[in-house]
């Protein structure tokens, strides 16, 4: 029996009920259709935090994302776990800020993902990509997150930052955390480990990279923001420890995301995966379409307006023929995602390496959603390789 409005109104949408698959398609479609405006008065997991305001529909998402006035990233902060990230943390990263801030300290970190920037590491994405596959050596099966999204894309954002290699799985475990506190594969301890000991580890660690930093700089981006200058002042120490945890969040999870997803409907449709194997020209438009259908964060509720029936005919359908526009990266304005061409990037290298490799990959087990709310992505894609191309 179908929801009335008034039951469409009364649903909470932070319920662990309707995330344990990932993100609840059907309540957003209802909600489009009968509520495209909710409020939802608690968050289950932390009852004290204040309830929160949806808006579902694209042109709706796109209005809020472009008037900071009246939705300030500064005053409430853009997340709703003040619990886990207080105002004053929130409002330490450029996402927090608003201008005329935000604009002068955004500047600073684009330097870092300049064209030109991007271009210059196409061959090292590459490169990873093809080591990490490397390690695989002639296994039939893996776990396409664990084995080989998280490796990848945790060594290209540190050779982005200037991490050391060995000091890759450390800062993913401490993203995990961080954006899943309430997945006890990915955050063991709980918030209580994030608050406790792995905020404390991020600050300890970019402090040192800081002091190394100022007495020897580096090409790295870490160092570029110990030195830049926003209207004669250096950014203060929150503003490059908070920097440094927003990039390494965003590289950490978003392209790990929509990589496993995409990668996941292809595998359910082994047409159109057949389709990219024999003509990989078509590889940037399923990168698209991974990105309309499996944004990486739920925030604004761009899991909804991707899957807006005003803009996309029949939008549940993954179709890598669509090459459609989409929100995955915002939706303009001035918190418009500063990496989109890194990710876009990485995507049609992940993907194009992968199938080169494993023409014949299939799902090997059930895929399994991360515990975590406004994260949308897997925690486990278990996969069968099938046999090794022999152009690899």
């Amino acid at each position: 029996m179908a929801s009335t409005e008034q039951d469409i109104k009364r649903i909470e949408l932070a319920d662990n009920e309707l995330w344990q698959d990932g993100p609840p398609y059907e309540v957003f479609r209802e909600l489009r259709a009968k509520c495209p405006v909710h409020w939802s008065e608690r968050i289950e997991q932390y009852p004290t935090e204040a309830g929160f305001w949806s808006v579902t529909m694209a042109d709706d998402v796109h209005a809020v994302s472009r008037d900071w006035q009246t939705y300030s990233s500064a005053t409430g902060g853009v997340t709703v776990f003040a619990e886990i990230f207080p105002l004053e943390l929130v409002q330490g990263m450029f996402i927090g800020m608003d201008p005329p801030r935000h604009d002068k300290v955004k500047a600073l970190f684009q330097r870092g993902f300049t064209p030109k920037r991007i271009a210059d590491h196409e061959e090292r994405i590459r490169a990873i990509v093809r080591d990490v596959l490397d390690r695989l050596g002639d296994r039939e099966t893996c776990d396409l997150v664990g084995d080989v999204a998280q490796p990848v894309v945790s060594r290209v954002i540190h050779s982005f930052m200037g991490t050391p290699p060995e000091d890759d799985a450390l800062w993913a475990r401490i993203c995990n955390a961080s954006m899943a506190p309430d997945d006890p594969d990915m955050a063991p301890e709980g918030i209580e480990g994030v608050l406790e000991k792995d905020l404390p580890e991020l600050f300890a660690r970019v402090r040192k990279m800081i002091a190394d930093r100022t007495e020897k700089p580096t090409d790295d981006l870490t160092s570029v923001l110990v030195h830049a200058e926003v209207e004669g002042e250096k950014l203060n120490e929150l503003e490059i420890v908070m920097g440094f945890f927003l990039l390494i969040l965003a590289g950490n999870d978003s392209t790990k995301a929509t990589y496993c997803s995409g990668m996941r409907a292809l595998m359910e449709d082994p047409a159109q995966m057949r389709e990219l194997v024999e003509n990989p020209s078509l590889i940037p438009g399923a990168v698209e379409e991974s990105l309309r259908m499996f944004p990486a964060f739920a925030v604004m509720w761009y899991v909804s307006s991707n899957r807006d029936e005003s803009r996309y005919e029949d939008p549940d359908r993954f179709d890598v023929h669509r090459n459609p526009e989409h929100q995955a990266f915002g939706a303009g304005g001035r918190h418009f995602c500063l990496g989109t061409a890194l990710a876009r990037l990485e995507l049609q290298i992940m993907i194009e390496e992968t199938l080169a490799r494993y023409p014949e990959i299939q799902l090997d087990g059930a895929p399994v959603a991360a515990e975590a709310l406004f994260v949308n992505q897997l925690k486990s894609l278990p996969v069968r390789l099938g046999a090794t191309s022999s152009a690899a």
